[in-house]
């Protein structure tokens, strides 16, 4: 179907967007950043979207049967969904709630003994950070309020500028995200797991059909009824509850000799709603990412029994991960070489062989677009303060992890994905040393931290493939549907800074717990104070990794009956994937079993019961969160992260 007949995305979906944003990014912040619950950015599906758009279908059923020149088109649907999951992102578990705090914390907890004054201060831009006292002392200590004239003033300038640089980064992501999306979505034929759901929401702007399915209406039962319980036993002690969360249980009790005690925290979650999304995993994929988690637990125990004094940080999971994510890239790149040879064609003679009429942008456009986006943000990082040549590496590493986590997300669809401490800026300190890297650079990495660093699971590339897969699908003109995602980054920075700092001046920012940023500014002291030299096992590690992603996929090219996949071992390294491992043990095993007995068919007609019991989880779950808004105070949390 060519662009011009395809659905369109309406200036009245965007706006309808535009206007959720912010009551959406005060109650994340509520939730998430005040009270340190509720965590739906740090699920790939996030529930707080998919109940706003479960709202929008029941306004959208009155309207069919009602008003039906006014009724919501599948386009305008996934429009607003794309718009609320890249604003979501933005004021997320691992972006703005870890940036704003970073913004004023190397100021206001500076003292004559940590020396900050001198050793950190006088890098940072101040067009960047709070450094007005009065301004820190009221939204730390809180009972104040964002409105007094001196507060908006003092942070007008780095709301505004932060707004661009993450306008810059999500512009550019976007043109690299065209530039890749036909060989994943065409040519090897992903899977998208994660946008299965939605996909069934907003089909022709939704179908009562889908709502009549009594499956569907059984795993509701199971997913919201569990959450019912729970909530209920979070009030009332006395009433049983079900446990399903990753404190609930440790497995590593059951190790209490050496060496195996090294195994440490062993947690057993069993979300039903990760256990349902896991449904839509490849089994491959699901069974070689628990797999390897166990490897990375028995790495640790190797690591005890061989107690190699000369290797300190053995097994070096967090750089095999690293290592891994960075192969996964090369991977990536090696198999979709003849997507980027048609890009360069086309680029650069407009070979007419090479169609690019359905895509947002044309390849020639995308390239000027991203080649553009990147040279203004080295720009703006030259005017941080950051050395020239630090830039490219920094920025290399960050988009190859960016585009590896979007891979992951399009082929193995985790539910969350955490990469904690997997920063460009630590890769270059491990390699290079911290001395060599410079002062001015380790000043500002902390600034990067809340993009950069924290954990990636609020990432905004995954989102926006997601949406372009789903616009192809759906026949959307992906077009204004692009520039609406833009716009949504853009809006949901302004949100989001606005509902945390108006949250902020009330209760105080050191009474709430969203203090990662201390760890980053100790860790700049104590490189600055101590300069470390090059990690030779770290960076060995990190190559270990990377050989371990070459020779998974080589043996997956090679050998059909190869079941373990590189995105499963990059993933299980890094410790965020605790919070969900033993969830996809139970969906690969019923998905298995399923298959086995029942055939493809059998799978498809029990779709709808894993759409029910995430839908359950999510309802109810939001059920309790907007009542703890409401009543301001915390309720039960049925995904603690």
């Amino acid at each position: 179907m060519k662009p011009n007949l395809l659905q369109r995305t309406t200036w009245r979906a965007i706006l309808i967007g535009v206007l959720l944003i912010p009551a959406n990014a005060y109650w994340i912040m509520q939730v998430e950043g005040v009270w340190n619950t509720g965590h739906s950015t740090a699920l790939s599906l996030q529930w707080h979207v998919v109940v706003n758009l479960l709202a929008l279908m029941l306004v959208n059923f009155g309207l069919k049967r009602y008003a039906p020149r006014f009724a919501f088109t599948a386009a305008e649907l996934l429009t607003v969904y794309a718009m609320l999951a890249l604003a979501g992102a933005v004021a997320g578990r691992d972006s703005y709630q870890i940036l704003i705090p970073v913004m004023g914390w190397a100021f206001r907890y500076a003292t004559p003994e940590n020396e900050w004054a001198s050793l950190i201060q006088r890098f940072l831009p101040s067009w960047l950070t709070i450094r007005d006292s009065p301004t820190l002392e009221s939204l730390y200590s809180g009972e104040s309020s964002l409105y007094a004239r001196q507060h908006l003033l003092t942070l007008a300038i780095p709301v505004a500028m932060w707004s661009l640089f993450i306008g810059l980064l999500a512009w550019t992501m976007l043109c690299v995200n065209i530039l890749i999306r036909k060989q994943w979505t065409h040519r090897e034929r992903l899977s998208y797991p994660i946008i299965q759901l939605p996909m069934a929401i907003v089909e022709d702007g939704g179908k009562t059909t889908f709502f009549k399915n009594h499956l569907l209406w059984i795993g509701f039962a199971i997913g919201g009824g569990i959450d019912v319980l729970n909530g209920l036993h979070y009030l009332y002690p006395f009433v049983p509850g079900v446990p399903v969360t990753y404190q609930d249980h440790n497995l590593g009790v059951i190790f209490t000799s050496k060496p195996w005690n090294a195994v440490g925290v062993v947690p057993f979650p069993m979300y039903p709603f990760a256990i349902a999304l896991g449904y839509f995993l490849p089994l491959d994929l699901a069974f070689s990412t628990w797999f390897f988690y166990v490897v990375r637990k028995l790495q640790q125990v190797l690591a005890a029994a061989l107690g190699l004094k000369f290797l300190p940080g053995f097994p070096y999971l967090n750089q095999q991960s690293t290592g891994a994510w960075l192969g996964l890239f090369f991977v990536v790149m090696w198999l979709g070489r003849r997507q980027i040879a048609d890009v360069l064609r086309k680029t650069l003679y407009n070979d007419s062989d090479v169609d690019d009429s359905d895509e947002p942008f044309t390849y020639r456009g995308s390239v000027i677009g991203a080649s553009v986006g990147m040279l203004a943000i080295a720009v703006f990082c030259l005017r941080m303060g950051m050395s020239w040549w630090i830039i490219p590496p920094f920025f290399a590493i960050w988009f190859m992890l960016s585009i590896a986590i979007t891979r992951a997300r399009a082929e193995l669809g985790p539910p969350t994905h955490e990469l904690v401490g997997m920063n460009p800026g630590n890769m270059l300190v491990d390699v290079f040393g911290a001395r060599a890297v410079g002062a001015n650079n380790l000043a500002v990495f902390p600034l990067f931290w809340w993009f950069a660093g924290r954990g990636y699971r609020a990432h905004l590339m995954p989102h926006q493939l997601e949406s372009l897969k789903m616009a192809e699908s759906l026949r959307v003109n992906g077009r204004r549907l692009g520039w609406a995602m833009v716009l949504s980054v853009m809006v949901g920075s302004v949100a989001a800074f606005w509902a945390l700092f108006h949250l902020g001046f009330e209760t105080g920012l050191r009474n709430i717990p969203i203090g990662h940023d201390s760890g980053v500014w100790r860790m700049t002291e104590l490189r600055l104070t101590a300069p470390q030299p090059p990690d030779i096992g770290g960076s060995t590690f990190m190559g270990v990794g990377a050989a371990v992603t070459f020779c998974l996929m080589f043996m997956r090219t090679r050998f059909l009956w190869w079941q373990l996949h590189p995105a499963g071992y990059a993933l299980s390294l890094n410790f965020g994937i605790d919070y969900i491992w033993s969830c996809l043990i139970f969906s690969s095993a019923a998905k298995f079993l399923v298959l086995r007995f029942g055939g493809i068919r059998l799978y498809r007609r029990s779709i709808p019961l894993a759409f029910g019991v995430i839908l359950g989880e999510y309802v109810v779950g939001a059920g309790w969160s907007l009542l703890a808004t409401l009543l301001k105070r915390p309720m039960y949390d049925f995904y603690f992260a």
